[in-house]
C-alpha cells in the first residue's frame, strides 16, 4: 500500500515560503540600516557645512542654514534611494 505524499509536498512548500520570507526580511533590514547610516552621516556633514559656512563668514546666517537644509535634503533622498 502506497502512502500519500501530499503532506511531504506541503511541508516542502511551507519551508520554501518561510525561507523566502526570512530572506526578504533580512534584506529589508539591511537596507533600513544602510539608509539610517546614510542619514546619520548626512546630519554630521550638514553640521560641518553649517559650521564651516559660519566660520568663513562668507554668507549670512540664513544662507548658511539654507546650505545645511540642502545638505540634509540630499542625504534624505540618498537614504530613500537606498531603502526603496
Amino acid at each position: 500500500m502506497k502512502m500519500p505524499r501530499m503532506p511531504v509536498w506541503l511541508a516542502m512548500i511551507f519551508l520554501l515560503l518561510v525561507n523566502g520570507a526570512t530572506w526578504a526580511a533580512t534584506d529589508r533590514s539591511e537596507k533600513r540600516r544602510a539608509a539610517r547610516d546614510t542619514r546619520q552621516e548626512t546630519r554630521q556633514d550638514a553640521r560641518q557645512t553649517n559650521q564651516d559656512c559660519r566660520a568663513a563668514d562668507a554668507k549670512s546666517n540664513p544662507k548658511c542654514r539654507q546650505d545645511k537644509r540642502e545638505t540634509r535634503r540630499e542625504g534624505r533622498q540618498k537614504a530613500r534611494d537606498i531603502k526603496y
